[in-house]
């Protein structure tokens, strides 16, 4: 069975991180970029795509930096992989930035970083920051 592969991507944002945080770290904020709906019960979410369901659960977070979730199996166990939200900001500019960091097997990683790269412009329009 082959291995997944970590990647990190950054997009430039024009947003404050402290709006921004709200977007990637409640459940009605991910619902409205990524994905069709999310549903959390303590630190398990369920992120609810189409017909497909999958489960995670709070890994890390640092209030208005980051955030990160680890994906679990079908029996609730914990995956080796995450995905990782992280706001950065520039200190002279004040330029704001999210970096992701996810997995995908080797073969599936340009269509992985095309989802996100959607995922993102999704994430702007509703910031309004396109």
């Amino acid at each position: 069975m082959s291995v997944k592969v970590k990647y990190e991507l950054e997009f430039p944002i024009q947003s404050s991180p402290q709006l921004l945080y709200q977007y990637i770290s409640t459940p009605s904020g991910l619902s409205e970029w990524f994905a069709d709906n999310v549903n959390s019960r303590g630190e398990f979410f369920t992120f609810i795509w189409d017909d497909s369901e999958e489960k995670a659960k709070l890994a890390s977070k640092k209030s208005g930096e980051r955030i990160k979730f680890k994906w679990l199996n079908d029996d609730d166990t914990e995956t080796d992989y995450f995905f990782e939200l992280k706001i950065m900001e520039d200190e002279i500019t004040k330029d704001v930035s999210i970096v992701i960091a996810d997995f995908a097997y080797e073969e599936e990683i340009a269509a992985s970083k095309l989802l996100w790269e959607n995922q993102i412009s999704d994430l702007k329009h509703v910031l309004g920051s396109v």
